[in-house]
């Protein structure tokens, strides 16, 4: 009772406070603080912007776009999402910041999110945007779009080489930017190549050490080798590159970038976005599978 009492309390004084905060219909708090520009966002443009949300108790950062992939949107004043900041989005022109406050009761009456361990009734959620850029068409917003998901996985491939240099870790680097570090390279004659059935022992952890999932361990929910088949999406795309660098037999480590693994979308609640992914490996057979059964010739149509 004292958590909920303090976060409402914290939430009246924000709103009272020298009434710098608005409310649209919804009852969405905002504070918009103006840019150099004072052309407003138009329907049908494409924005570019960052978004950041804080849960309490300890106001953490639930979910961020700052330092990372800016969020892209199209203005569309005929379909306006009640408490969210797109209510006031023709409001703001490039360079405007919005500070925002939402209800997590609100949220839930209309049916956007559900009591749990993370969202409380009575809780406040903050949120801040920064509006960045505004495109006439969809065209040069993709290309943005590409641009700056290669900045993003230009930055975790700097931060995966900067990890490995300091722990003194020697690795070879494929063409899209996975690390790998071959302790044994394994059977030669029986490499993980593209269209070959890998039976493996794995641990995934992040940077930090932490386990993530594993089959290696004696107290794992499986600790039975795992079948991929290389080239067969049967796995993230950072792990299946760096799978074809052993052969059977073969052990090491896959340092993988979070856009060839989980992305920004991460795999909640295991995974947050922008993780950079580890994997001890451990190749305990390759083998090439059975070809496909031929399947039986069509009927003949009927005259």
């Amino acid at each position: 009772m004292i958590r909920t009492t303090t976060t409402l309390l914290l939430a009246i004084v924000l709103l009272a406070s020298c009434n710098q905060y608005k409310k649209t219909p919804s009852g969405l708090a905002y504070k918009i603080t103006k840019g150099n520009s004072t052309e407003k966002l138009k329907n049908g443009q494409f924005v570019k912007f960052n978004i950041e949300y804080r849960i309490p108790p300890k106001d953490s950062v639930f979910n961020s776009s700052f330092g990372h992939i800016p969020g892209y949107l199209v203005v569309d004043t005929s379909r306006v999402s009640k408490h969210s900041f797109l209510e006031i989005i023709t409001q703001c022109s490039v360079g405007d910041k919005v500070d925002f406050v939402l209800s997590v009761d609100t949220l839930k009456k209309l049916g956007m999110l559900e009591y749990n361990n993370l969202f409380h009734q009575r809780d406040m959620i903050k949120g801040r945007i920064e509006i960045l850029k505004a495109f006439t068409n969809q065209v040069d917003a993709q290309v943005d779009v590409e641009k700056e998901a290669t900045a993003e996985k230009d930055r975790e491939i700097k931060d995966l080489q900067t990890y490995v240099a300091k722990q003194g870790i020697k690795t070879v680097s494929t063409a899209s930017g996975i690390l790998v570090e071959v302790a044994n390279a394994g059977d030669p004659m029986q490499k993980a190549d593209s269209g070959k059935v890998v039976k493996m022992m794995y641990r995934g952890h992040f940077v930090n050490g932490k386990v993530f999932d594993s089959n290696m361990d004696k107290n794992a929910a499986n600790n039975q080798p795992y079948s991929v088949l290389i080239g067969g999406n049967g796995v993230i795309k950072g792990l299946d590159e760096g799978l074809r660098y052993f052969g059977k037999g073969g052990t090491g480590r896959v340092f993988i970038p979070a856009m060839l693994a989980y992305g920004q979308n991460g795999q909640p609640p295991v995974i947050p976005a922008y993780s950079n992914l580890i994997f001890d490996v451990q190749l305990a057979d390759v083998t090439t599978p059975p070809p496909p059964a031929p399947q039986p010739p069509a009927a003949a149509p009927k005259k």
